[in-house]
């Protein structure tokens, strides 16, 4: 047996050019932490630690680990629990976004560089799931998602509140002048409880959802709350699978398929997903040498409706969900447009584990099949010259009365113009104006990061304006809501046509018929064109930001960095009639 396949210990030994003295070796320094021979002799589930102070999404992980040691030592394997990067949302500058392709390059080589039979990762603040699942489809060992879990809500003068639909909500209020300084004092206060990550249909219970879809986590395991006993029941049993998986040899490409990421892409639309969603799923693919096809997936999207009550799109909480059945109460309504056939992390279908599940119950929070929120999913793709690449839009949290809008564009060169202008009483807007955002890409922010949810110019939030089109290459957190165009392909930075648009043109945004137009004759583009110039970003000469700018891919792709995908060997399309 090589020291590349070995197991435990024996797995991927230092080169010293003597493997007997590498093991030798190895167990001198891990008995120092009091390993006896028996416990070294069992095969090794590695465990990945993203606590961090930084990190209140994370802050039940060292409670998590506990709890997935005792399920790998009851199933006879050994814990080792393992540091990683760990990244929040709020926390990271310039945006998470950034960094998730450096957590997931940290996360790959950690599972290489160390001896494990298998591996779960513990993730749960939006970059870091996909971060994971990427790095470990490269890692090609057994791998099994934990995450973190939803916060519970908090209260506000008598009203349900959480992260962060309700963050978004109360500060637009606060901007319009309907909350004053005391009250946004105290609902700050209220709407991160504990520990947790967003308890809304943001990023973070999104990829849960459809991590679980894809057959990458235990049954049951997306909407547990982060603070209950069923959270450290599926950590436990999450520990045990993973030593099921390692003597199966059961790793990341036997599960993420071709058909398991349509049904992780079908969960996504008939949750009202994040639109951050198709971003990561299109990264986690092209891991595994798969094409996301962005006009199947609207394909897809005209079939499935919404069907989940949650915030943005809705009106409740993941906690509600979860009290509701969870993932399962979904999949039951969603059978006729799943592939059931799809291995999963227990070894077993998805079809045969939508059978062992609990039977359901009466509830108000996923509606049928027949009766669905939104009639198509959650995301749709418009296409046209100022959108050559596709754009997605939220139709599920967009104003009706918008899918279907022509306006003048009120363009902001970048996020640093829009912020010193976009409250200015003096701009030049009416709420039958469109905001463009330009230079807010993967290189043109650089990072693409969550500002496509632009403000409603202050002075027309005081007017009562609640929603305008807003366009951009920009992303949007998850839970937020608006008639947003997102990822805008090719990016402004790249000499996309977002980039040539001035102030004054006439902007059609079509949802119905998929199409997005930008009013002006290709021969001014062109004549546009020859005065283009690339932003160019202080720091980009050296280190990561070198190396993000140089490699990073466009949204459609999912943002990775090209010399990590490997070349295309299939694509994820529509494949039913």
């Amino acid at each position: 047996m090589s020291e590349e396949n070995g197991r435990g210990l024996k797995k991927g030994l230092t080169s010293y050019g003597d493997a007997g003295f590498s093991l030798f070796l190895r167990k001198a320094f891990i008995k120092g932490m009091g390993y006896s021979d028996d416990a070294l002799d069992r095969p090794i589930v590695g465990i990945v630690d993203t606590a961090s102070g930084y990190n209140a999404c994370h802050a039940n992980v060292p409670d998590l680990i506990e709890a997935v040691k005792r399920g790998v030592m009851l199933a006879g394997a050994l814990p080792v629990p393992f540091p990683t990067i760990s990244i929040h949302e709020s926390f990271s500058h310039p945006t998470s976004m950034y960094l998730r392709n450096l957590m997931a390059m940290d996360t790959e080589e950690m599972i290489r560089a160390q001896p494990m039979d298998a591996v779960v990762l513990i993730g749960g603040c939006d970059k870091t799931v996909p971060a994971q699942l990427m790095g470990a489809a490269s890692a090609k060992v057994p791998a099994i998602q934990l995450v973190t879990g939803p916060m519970l809500t908090g209260s506000h003068r008598g009203e349900k509140v959480g992260a962060c639909t309700d963050c978004r909500r109360f500060w637009a209020r606060h901007r319009a002048g309907e909350v004053d300084a005391e009250e946004i004092s105290d609902v700050n206060s209220q709407l991160v409880p504990g520990a947790g990550t967003c308890g809304v249909m943001g990023t973070a219970s999104t990829m849960a959802l459809v991590v679980e879809a894809l057959g990458m986590m235990a049954p049951g395991g997306a909407t547990p709350p982060a603070v209950s006993a069923d959270r450290r029941r599926i950590a436990e049993t999450t520990g045990a699978l993973a030593v099921q998986m390692a003597a199966s040899n059961l790793t990341p490409d036997k599960i993420m398929t071709t058909k398991a990421f349509e049904n992780a892409l079908t969960v996504l639309l008939a949750t009202g997903g994040s639109t951050n969603g198709i971003v990561h799923l299109a990264a986690m693919a092209g891991r595994l040498g798969l094409t996301l096809d962005l006009d199947a997936f609207d394909r897809i999207g005209r079939k499935v409706p919404v069907l989940v009550d949650l915030k943005p799109s809705g009106q409740h909480y993941m906690q509600d969900l979860h009290a509701a059945g969870g993932l399962t109460t979904i999949l039951r309504e969603l059978k006729d447009l799943l592939h059931l056939d799809c291995l999963t992390v227990t070894g077993r279908t998805l079809g045969e584990e939508i059978d062992a599940a609990p039977a359901g119950w009466q509830q108000a929070i996923v509606a049928p099949v027949s009766a669905p929120l939104y009639p198509e999913g959650g995301m749709a793709v418009v296409r046209g010259n100022l959108a050559p690449g596709g754009a997605i839009v939220k139709q599920s949290a967009a104003t009706p009365a918008l899918m279907s809008h022509t306006g003048r564009a009120v363009v902001f060169s970048s996020i640093a113009d829009m912020a010193e202008r976009v409250d200015d009483p003096d701009l030049d807007v009416t709420a039958e104006d469109i905001l463009v955002l330009q230079n807010a890409g993967p290189k043109g922010a650089p990072g693409m990061p969550e500002a496509g949810y632009m403000p409603i110019p202050r002075k027309l939030a005081a007017a009562g304006v609640k929603d305008m089109v807003r366009i951009s290459d920009a992303r949007m957190s998850g839970t937020a809501s608006g008639t947003i165009v997102l990822h805008v392909t090719p990016e402004s930075a790249e000499g996309g046509p977002l980039g040539l648009v001035r102030t004054g043109d006439r902007i059609t945004l079509d949802v119905p018929n998929r199409a997005i137009s930008l009013d002006v004759s290709e021969a001014e583009l062109a004549e546009r064109r020859k005065s283009f110039v690339a932003p160019v970003h202080t720091g980009s000469d050296r280190g990561y930001k070198r190396l993000f700018l140089e490699t990073v891919t466009q949204a459609d792709k999912g943002c990775d960095f090209d010399f990590l995908v490997p070349p295309a060997s299939g694509s994820v399309p529509e494949t039913r009639g």
